[in-house]
């Protein structure tokens, strides 16, 4: 049996109104015609979307497929009691906002586990790589809006001025738990690490059209109970120190921890019996790891395997591959994502 090793994947394009190029313009995204490329789905194991592996002996099989048969080496710690696991539990994306995105809220683990078929909740959290001028994020409610009086505004066609909302700036990271609602606001550029959901409630859709002309469904009163109403201000994450003057952790939930690293040389990264998601924001990475035949990188020898990455380049590094190194020619960022 072939040893797991890094994964690259091809990148799952999904177009909404809302969209734009820049998913090709600035992040090497393969579009077509069109102008209207919302996201480009990076890690997905998900019935809106599959990842397929690109690289290596394993090219061709898809990220479900590989949770159903091999979790325990991918998932590590994280496997089910029988080393299986029916999904990867995250989701990782990139999203060119052009335009508003609906207002919208996402159930918590509880309530969308009640949903046919079930499903996860989704906790999320955004990293801004490109804010143009008077770009907004909508996030939470304003001071004193519960149920009742989010439903009258709603009901008045006034939702917007129940939202806290503020100008975003390039490199803030922002954290959505389930139950919040929320929007992303035209201009923004954004990576994006989530639960492996996809059930969304639209509350309010600005009172614009589809592409067939008919306004887009809403879902006012799953939207309604599915918020948070205790929830506090979302403002951007204060991001905390760690062992590394390097790496810092915008944020670590029970749904997933967020590392930034920002490098210029070489140094090491232990997988600690986890999944990780490595993805280049800018510069470029290099990243070794030991078993050249059997991993299959960009470039193999006897001993090593190493694979290239520029921005906009995700991998996948199963929890069987017990450490790596990277190593950057220049100052380089990129996410490092994994379970608590």
């Amino acid at each position: 049996m072939v040893p797991l090793y890094p994964f690259k994947f091809r990148p799952i394009l999904k177009r909404y109104l809302w969209g734009g190029r820049r998913l090709g313009e600035v992040l090497g995204k393969p579009l077509g015609d069109g102008h209207d490329y919302a996201e480009s789905w990076e890690i997905a194991d998900h019935a809106s979307g599959q990842s397929i592996v690109t690289n290596g002996p394993l090219a061709g099989r898809s990220l479900g497929e590989l949770v159903a048969e091999r979790g325990g080496e991918l998932l590590g710690r994280h496997a089910g009691p029988s080393n299986e696991q029916s999904r990867f539990p995250l989701l990782f994306k990139f999203l060119d906002c052009q335009r508003d995105l609906s207002v919208q809220v996402h159930p918590d683990d509880a309530a969308a586990a009640q949903l046919d078929p079930p499903d996860l909740g989704k906790t999320e959290a955004w990293v801004i790589l490109d804010a143009q001028p008077g770009s907004r994020v909508y996030a939470g409610l304003k001071f004193g809006f519960d149920r009742a009086a989010l439903a009258r505004e709603v009901a008045r066609g006034r939702t917007e001025l129940c939202l806290n909302s503020f100008e975003p700036r390039a490199g803030d990271c922002i954290f959505i738990p389930a139950g919040t609602v929320h929007a992303l606001g035209a201009g923004l550029l954004v990576a994006e690490i989530q639960q492996a959901s996809d059930t969304t409630y639209r509350l309010f859709d600005w009172n614009r059209v589809g592409p067939d002309g008919q306004p887009r469904p809403l879902h006012v009163e799953q939207a309604l109970d599915a918020i948070d109403y205790s929830a506090h201000i979302v403002r951007p994450s204060q991001p905390h120190a760690t062992d590394r003057s390097h790496v810092e952790r915008p944020v670590a939930c029970d749904k997933f921890v967020l590392d930034r690293w920002r490098i210029d040389a070489l140094d090491t990264l232990a997988t600690d019996g986890r999944f990780h998601i490595l993805s280049v924001l800018a510069g470029e990475l290099y990243v070794s790891v030991a078993g050249g035949e059997a991993s299959r990188g960009n470039t193999t020898s006897d001993e090593v395997s190493i694979f290239s990455l520029i921005a906009g380049q995700t991998l996948l590094v199963p929890a069987s591959v017990e450490q790596l190194t990277v190593a950057a020619p220049k100052t380089s960022v990129f996410l490092d994502i994994y379970l608590p």
